[in-house]
């Protein structure tokens, strides 16, 4: 039995604990209730007004000593202005079941019942207004189901920010059940929203028909002029089993090759039901279609874990979580970019036309009726062929021309300084520092004007930096510090005469002061911001999400620092934003995909070009920026700081520095605010993070014996190779 002391020092500590605040919403309401606007609080609480946001929709929490006094506050307030009434019961939906489960399997439970649903009834769900954490489950998912303990949460030291609904807000009522489903071995199938469902189907035809017909899953469109996108259904290792396939694909020479042959049952089977697949076959990211109906879709996106459709790379530790938390992860990332339809490459690609559709509807002058037309803006529905500079050597544009004249060399800096040109105070510095910049071509892509109709040869045209395009000229005489990688050239080093070169290059040579005489040129006379609505929710979505795992924007630098390293504490959310990055990344190199196939001819048309974002030139526009861009932050720090790089690898950058800290060589005002120009930490695209930290003798070992510092500073290893 508990002592007087004993329980005394037990209240004790409940008193010393932190303040406990009200939910989110209560806050909103108390403020609201006194008339008080955010920015007035903010100012009588010494803070910014999105900090009082941040507070409100449960990104951030306020610190002392505003965390008390934000306290007192609203329990004065709830003194003045108390809730009426008792908060309204949840809604409960009805999740459709379309048949009797067969005798000796499990049927799929609900938490909140008491008692199991008679066969053939509906489970009942409840449907939350926001989607739940990823690694924490939630509703019906929670409690398992019979026979199988509950799915595990995610391990994480912290408290798991709550994820906000991306937009739109509104559910809509087409698509009760989120965008996409998690389908196990039993029949039940787990919901973005932790709902489960009963699915029946034990072939791939009954699959498809009962998820277009019962499963309630889908997603409205991005566009008005866009169509809504397919359902997709997750298929875990012993889904596929019991849907007659096998559980791992083997004997292909290329992953990417990986499908079922022509003569397998299911693939007969799905063509018997009068289904049809896409010409890239049965593979590990699947389509099922019939012709469309009028206005109504029949498409149905299958995705096998099993076959590594989530590649470890893009979602790590996805394909091994349970299916309800791997149903949350891939459904905050359909809310806040799109369902995926295979990998996170074809994602982003996918996105571009799904935001930017090629075609709206446009009233027939002749006849009255409305007709599909090209929508301003878009790439239109028709492949454009590339200038020969733009293209690849293979591309028939290329060899049937008997192009010579050279190409486009845009790509991401993989520069290492020449290690004679360290000077001695340099290698006194006992540091090395990597610093990686935020999402570098997603911030690239912001407000860039990209050609949209074909290319037009000019020969000795002025140079105009609104213009996008091609332009050969001569940048060799350029002279800057050799410390510096050259801005014109991955490699960093300095042109030799006359080559191709992207606007944004040419016009940061002309920015550094120096004439540019364009010898040729393949311009568009048809530009836009094509990717501006691409960058804007993908660039959401990845600052929601690191707000979600505690990195916000009203973080000090060093807040900003400390948060990134616990960034990663929760495993799905951090799948999430690695998914995000890859999906810029993915995005922006397949607008040049190659050819793929050790029997592919020089010359020949390969299936990328028959897409209009089979694009080059736009891939080309946002490299370009991106290296522009970086150089002229490594020049302004080099005039702010004294400071060279060492190395630099596409985003990222390695200082010598006398501390461990970014803080400790970055550029600060006297006001403590940073320097613009240079090097910025933060959450946002285009400003930077640490990515690690060396020795600098361990730095300088690797630049004589030839590698790059930047490769390897996030982990210290030196063994691999440049080139990998």
């Amino acid at each position: 039995m508990a002592t007087e002391e004993e329980l005394f020092a037990s209240v004790d500590a409940l008193l010393e604990e932190e303040p406990q605040l009200p939910p989110p919403a209560e806050r909103a309401r108390l403020r609201e209730a006194a008339g008080v606007t955010q920015a007035r609080l903010a100012t009588a609480l010494k803070t910014t007004t999105q900090s009082v946001k941040n507070w409100e929709n449960g990104r951030s929490e306020p610190k002392e000593p505003r965390l008390t006094a934000y306290q007192r506050l609203l329990k004065g307030w709830a003194a003045k202005y108390p809730a009426h009434g008792t908060p309204a019961a949840p809604v409960v939906a009805q999740a459709p079941v379309a048949a009797p489960r067969q005798e000796g399997t499990a049927a799929c439970t609900a938490p909140a019942a008491s008692e199991a649903p008679e066969a053939g009834t509906a489970v009942p769900v409840q449907a939350p207004a926001a989607p739940a954490v990823p690694g924490r489950a939630t509703g019906p998912a929670a409690s398992g189901r019979t026979g199988r303990p509950a799915a595990r949460p995610a391990a994480s030291s912290r408290r798991p920010a709550a994820v906000r609904a991306a937009e739109p807000a509104a559910a809509d009522p087409r698509f009760p059940h989120g965008p996409l489903a998690v389908l196990d071995g039993d029949g039940c199938a787990y919901g973005a929203d932790g709902i489960v469902l009963d699915c029946p189907a034990t072939t791939v035809p009954q699959l498809v028909e009962w998820t277009l017909r019962e499963s309630g899953l889908g997603a409205p469109k991005l566009n008005r002029y866009g169509k809504d996108s397919d359902p997709l259904i997750v298929l875990t290792a012993s889904a596929a089993v019991r849907l007659g396939l096998p559980e791992r694909l083997e004997g292909r020479e290329q992953r990417r090759s990986l499908r079922l042959p022509d003569d397998h049952p299911v693939v007969q089977e799905t063509g018997r039901a009068k289904w049809q697949l896409t010409q890239r076959g049965f593979g590990p990211w699947a389509r099922i279609y019939r012709k469309a109906q009028g206005r109504e879709r029949q498409c149905v996106q299958l995705a096998v874990l099993s076959w590594d459709a989530l590649d470890e790379r893009s979602w790590p530790g996805v394909a091994g979580m349970e299916p309800a938390d791997i149903a949350r992860v891939l459904g905050v990332y359909a809310q806040r970019v799109i369902t995926p339809r295979g990998s996170t490459a074809v994602t982003g690609l996918e996105l571009m036309t799904a935001l930017r559709p090629p075609t709206r509807a446009v009233r027939d002058e002749a006849t009255g009726n409305w007709v599909p037309g090209h929508n301003p803006g878009s790439l239109g529905t028709e492949p454009l062929d590339p200038a020969p500079p733009e293209a690849t050597p293979e591309h028939p544009v290329v060899v049937n021309s008997g192009w010579r004249g050279g190409f486009l060399n845009e790509e991401a800096y993989q520069w290492v300084r020449d290690v004679d040109l360290l000077t001695d105070e340099e290698c006194c510095l006992p540091y090395a520092v990597g610093l990686d910049l935020n999402t570098a071509f997603l911030a690239a892509a912001a407000r860039l004007t990209v050609g949209l109709s074909e290319p037009v040869h000019f020969v000795s045209p002025a140079f105009n930096p609104k213009i996008p395009g091609s332009w050969l000229v001569d940048l060799s005489h350029v002279e800057l510090d050799p410390r510096l990688p050259s801005p014109f050239t991955p490699t960093g080093e300095r042109p030799t005469g006359p080559a191709w070169y992207q606007t944004h290059t040419v016009a940061y040579a002309q920015e550094l002061g120096y004439n540019v005489r364009p010898l040729e040129a393949y311009l568009r006379r048809e530009t836009g911001a094509y990717l501006d609505p691409w960058h804007d929710r993908l660039k959401t979505a990845y600052v929601d999400t690191l707000a979600d795992l505690g990195v916000t924007r009203d973080l000090s630098d060093q807040e900003f620092l400390s948060a990134m390293e616990r960034h990663r504490d929760d495993p799905a959310l951090a799948a999430v934003l690695s998914a995000i990055k890859a999906t810029v990344k993915g995005g922006v190199g397949k607008l040049r995909e190659r050819p793929q196939g050790k029997n592919y001819q020089a010359g020949e048309r390969w299936p990328a070009l028959e897409r209009p974002t089979w694009r080059p030139d736009i891939r080309a526009a946002v490299i370009s920026k991106a290296r522009v861009n970086m150089h002229r932050k490594l020049l302004n720090m080099s005039r702010m700081t004294g400071l060279y790089p060492l190395a630099v690898l596409s985003d990222c950058v390695v200082y010598p520095s006398p501390g461990p800290s970014p803080l400790d060589f970055l550029p600060y005002a006297a006001s403590g605010k940073p320097q613009p120009g240079g090097f910025r930490l933060g959450p946002t695209p285009g400003l930077a993070k640490l990515e690690g930290v060396q020795e600098l003798l361990w730095a300088v070992d690797l630049m004589e014996k030839g590698y790059n510092p930047a490769r390897h500073i996030k982990g210290g290893d030196a063994v691999m190779d440049d080139g990998e």
